[in-house]
């Protein structure tokens, strides 16, 4: 019960501070403190402004927002958003672009299951849709989950990557992006060793830690300092009353967020700060660049407890994917099952969240793979973000993406041949 009644301190201050946002907005906001020459009453509006919006992000799960593209035709086209397949957990959602011919690329993006929801990919999904085909897992919000669903760990999310990718056939090409980069290279072996046909034809790995030890950050730091027990009794809590998943042990949202920031306390300062000032301008907008950020960057969802324990323990501790001793609902699952899918590593110079060679460890554990289906790219410059939704991914990855899908996908027979056929 102690974590529950944690659980709701935290909403009940969440609570609290986006109703003295909003009060201190309406108060300064009476017309009659116009006649008080002072820049406090302003100022008291902005700051009730920003912090009535800032705390009432923190538990709303962002749209889409993807409402066309433009086809080759010139057109503005519809994009619907569509479940094709729903899971307690989380499900896999397409985005269906009406009125134009389908894209011979077919991707799957893999979206991170580490505190915030897969909208987070939204720019990475807006650049793929003129060229592709593509669909993207969707996790739920632990918070909503109730208890009756059972639980749901590393192996329960491999799986669930496994028959999703089955499900979208063996023409498929998968990004995983981040974290679930470990789990999508063990998916992939697990089709590899119990349905060959299902694997996807190309997989490309972008920023993960498939070997957390091949370079330190501050994140692999955490995980060996820590331990589990630790864990447990001082980041775990049980979901309050006031949502569907009541009594379900989680990883708080926004106990993660309040980490998030912490790690980079003066620059958020300095954002918020500065925003304040831009409303007490008249110079910020609904949608402006802090908004759009921050709208993002504030809406987190809870882990389930247990994925999130595993994932520290298997992934990053005992190193089970590095060390190829991964096992999934009791087989144990070898990398080198992998060898006719064609794999692409990811990184970014500057990433401190998945630093330059752990996620390049994957290509030694491909043991079964042709050198001539391995490939990898070291963006300069580029920080962890940047490499899936930044200006890297825009200019220089996502181009060469497209064009180790194109490489490795069927070649057309020439004309002679598919008339005599």
């Amino acid at each position: 019960m102690r974590y529950m009644m944690t659980y709701d301190l935290m909403e009940t201050i969440r609570i609290t501070n986006q109703w003295a946002g909003a009060t201190a907005q309406a108060m300064a906001s009476y017309p009659i403190w116009g006649t008080v020459p002072h820049p406090s009453f302003r100022m008291m509006a902005a700051w009730g402004e920003v912090t009535e919006r800032t705390f009432s992000r923190m538990i709303v799960k962002p749209d889409w927002g993807i409402d066309a593209v433009v086809g080759s035709d010139g057109r503005d086209h519809i994009v619907s958003v569509e479940t094709e397949i729903a899971r307690p957990f989380g499900d896999l959602i397409r985005f269906r672009v009406q009125g134009r011919p389908e894209k011979p690329r077919r991707i799957m993006l893999v979206a991170p299951m580490s505190g915030h929801y897969a909208t987070l990919l939204r720019s990475t999904v807006q650049s793929l849709l003129p060229d592709a085909e593509v669909w993207i897992t969707d996790w739920h919000n632990a918070r909503d989950i109730p208890v009756s669903e059972g639980k749901f760990d590393i192996e329960d999310y491999t799986l669930y990557l496994a028959d999703f990718m089955e499900h979208l056939g063996p023409d498929l090409n998968v990004i995983a992006v981040c974290q679930p980069a470990p789990l999508a290279l063990a998916a992939t072996a697990y089709l590899g060793a119990e349905k060959p046909k299902a694997q996807p034809r190309t997989l490309t790995l972008i920023g993960g830690p498939i070997d957390p030890d091949a370079a330190p950050t501050d994140v692999t730091d955490f995980g060996r300092r820590v331990t589990m027990g630790q864990l447990e009794q001082f980041i775990l809590q049980r979901v309050g009353f006031k949502y569907a998943g009541v009594g379900r042990k989680v990883y708080p949202g926004m106990q993660q967020l309040a980490s998030f920031m912490s790690m980079n306390a003066e620059t958020h300062t300095t954002a918020f700060v500065e925003q304040i000032i831009r409303v007490a301008k008249n110079q910020a907008g609904d949608h402006d660049k802090h908004n759009r950020f921050y709208d993002e960057y504030l809406a987190v969802m809870d882990m389930t407890a247990e994925f999130y324990l595993s994932t520290v323990e298997r992934v990053f501790k005992n190193r089970e994917i590095a060390r190829n001793d991964f096992t999934v609902a009791g087989k144990k699952v070898d990398i080198a099952a992998i060898t006719d899918v064609a794999v692409k590593i990811v990184e970014g110079e500057r990433d401190d969240i998945s630093a330059p060679g752990q996620c390049l460890a994957a290509l030694d554990l491909l043991t079964g793979l042709p050198k001539s289906k391995k490939a990898a790219h070291l963006e300069p410059g580029a920080g962890h973000y940047g490499i899936f939704a930044g200006k890297s991914w825009r200019n220089n990855i996502r181009p060469l993406v497209l064009n180790f899908i194109d490489d490795n996908a069927p070649k057309a027979a020439p004309a002679k041949d598919r008339k005599s056929a």
